[in-house]
């Protein structure tokens, strides 16, 4: 795998194609308290891309252009969490996309095991190390380690979504799971304004 480490913004011409796998890093789990640290991306050729962003700088006008073009499907693996993070920090409402998660729990209902790990392991036969989950993504200078983390959580997704769509269209819930998708940043957006717990469609 190549990484490609940029600062603040993804370089000019780089084109991923039409559909791209989206990670983030971030201080902590919530949208509304923890910064956004890293943004990872590849078109599923075995290249990443990691835009690194300094504390309150998300200018990133490329990351920001390609994550709201309409042609372009963004891959993400729980995508509500990332929707919100990019939301509150780029500025921007990123569509359409596509969530391994969702599709996982929508076909895969005989287990209640849907993480990325569990999922590579799965139906990819991967064994996806962990180890640096919980590390400092807000150091200036990343290690090699955690950057091969990073890239590790989109390295896949492209795989992961072409296995999850056959079991979609076989079980008959690819017009559903299509529906979640669209819905995802409307629920990332009530996370922002307070709604994720209790969630609003609970009774």
């Amino acid at each position: 795998m190549a990484h490609h480490l940029h600062r603040g913004d993804l370089p000019k011409d780089l084109d991923l194609g039409a559909t791209v796998a989206v990670d983030s890093e971030t201080m902590g789990l919530d949208p509304r308290r923890d910064r956004l640290c890293l943004v990872q991306l590849s078109a599923g050729d075995g290249n990443h891309h990691l835009v690194q962003f300094a504390a309150g700088k998300y200018q990133a006008p490329r990351l920001k252009a390609l994550l709201t073009d309409p042609d372009v499907t963004k891959l993400f693996h729980f995508a509500r969490f990332d929707l919100a993070m990019l939301r509150r920090h780029l500025g921007v409402v990123c569509a359409p996309v596509y969530c391994t998660n969702v599709a996982s729990k929508l076909v895969r209902t005989y287990t209640d095991r849907h993480s990325l790990k569990y999922l590579c392991r799965d139906l990819l036969g991967i064994d996806l190390s962990k180890q640096q989950q919980t590390s400092d993504w807000g150091a200036a200078e990343l290690s090699t380690e955690q950057l091969s983390y990073a890239a590790s959580d989109v390295a896949y997704l492209h795989r992961l979504r072409e296995r999850l769509d056959e079991l979609l269209e076989r079980e008959g819930r690819s017009d559903l799971a299509a529906a979640c998708f669209r819905f995802l940043p409307y629920r990332a957006e009530l996370d922002l304004l307070g709604w994720a717990d209790p969630d609003i469609f609970q009774h």
